[in-house]
């Protein structure tokens, strides 16, 4: 970062000023951990003579073994993508519009985890439902670790719930699957050949009037050796887009790769708990009592509120922990 010229590409040089500012979330507190450390050796010397001081070592105990867990629960993201922002897409399942409304509250719950714990969105790409919510959504969310923390979402979530759409008030289970995947910039190389890739443009769809979209800005990007299916219209400009969607399918590419490796540990380890895309991770219950738990971790939290205002992180860390116990 010191070098004359490296501010003057930015595309170049904000991968390592992200990378920095991952590295630094780990470091700094580290530091100031050891720091506090060192105090707390002082003051147990001073407690031995002063008995206010003694009174007060139990309650510095508590807090810096809370910043050591914190700690530890950084140092379990060590894969070789976890300091990466994540591209995260949702798509109502079955359960019919109640699937709809569930992918937008699922949307919701990680918009808001984001902006509180200070992370960047972007939304790549959002179809609304004619009656209620989504029927899909992409955006990235950038900072600190965010793949790391977010990976484990990747799978099915399902939601029970006395319908709001059903005049009957009957019980509705609803599914909406999401799917995490690493953003990588231009340093790691992906190799896609132009010709296993078919590229379709179309009109990206708004709110109607003068926001509907005149061109064919959006793009949809078809995988054939993969099957994967990538697309973007966000922007206005389809250079935009068309770059967004690339970025999304390299994503895409690489975290088949990174899903066989772990399946290869779980096998190896003979977990055979499924982690990836599709299987059903955690419930999210409204009737007939609130509480929210992940099938894989066993964790559970009895607030749902609480949970779909973005309150994760308990259910990250449970996540990552699970795995290391599990080999996973």
């Amino acid at each position: 970062m010191a070098a004359s010229d490296f501010w003057n590409e930015q595309e170049k040089s904000q991968p390592v000023v992200a990378r920095l500012k991952s590295l630094k979330t780990l470091i700094k507190p580290f530091a100031e951990l050891l720091t506090d450390v060192t105090d707390l050796e002082l003051m147990l010397e001073m407690g031995a003579e002063d008995v206010e001081i003694a009174a007060e070592v139990p309650a510095v105990v508590v807090r810096l073994t809370e910043r050591l867990e914190e700690l530890e629960t950084k140092a379990l993201l060590n894969a070789p993508y976890d300091l990466c922002g994540a591209i995260i897409t949702i798509n109502a399942r079955d359960g019919g519009t109640d699937a709809n409304d569930w992918a937008a509250m699922l949307l919701r719950m990680y918009t808001l985890w984001a902006k509180a714990n200070d992370y960047e969105i972007e939304l790549i790409d959002e179809q609304a439902n004619e009656e209620a919510g989504i029927n899909s959504a992409s955006f990235v969310v950038r900072g600190a670790m965010a793949y790391g923390y977010l990976k484990g979402e990747s799978g099915t979530h399902r939601l029970v719930r006395i319908s709001p759409f059903n005049a009957e008030g009957k019980r509705q289970t609803s599914f909406a699957s999401v799917d995490v995947t690493p953003e990588i910039d231009d340093s790691i190389n992906v190799e896609i050949r132009d010709a296993d890739v078919r590229e379709d443009t179309f009109r990206a769809s708004g709110a109607g009037g003068q926001h509907v979209n005149k061109t064919s800005s959006a793009i949809r990007l078809t995988h054939a050796p993969s099957g994967v299916v990538v697309q973007c219209q966000n922007e206005r400009s389809q250079h935009k887009n068309r770059a967004l969607a690339w970025k999304m399918l390299r994503a895409k590419l690489i975290q088949i790769e990174e899903d066989k490796r772990e399946a290869a540990m779980a096998s190896k380890y003979k977990n055979m708990a499924k982690v990836g895309f599709g299987s059903q991770i955690r419930s999210y219950f409204l009737h007939p009592d609130q509480r929210v738990k992940d099938t894989r971790t066993g964790y559970s939290v009895g607030n749902f509120h609480q949970v779909l205002d973005g309150d994760l992180q308990g259910f990250f860390e449970a996540f990552l922990r699970w795995r290391v116990a599990t080999g996973g």
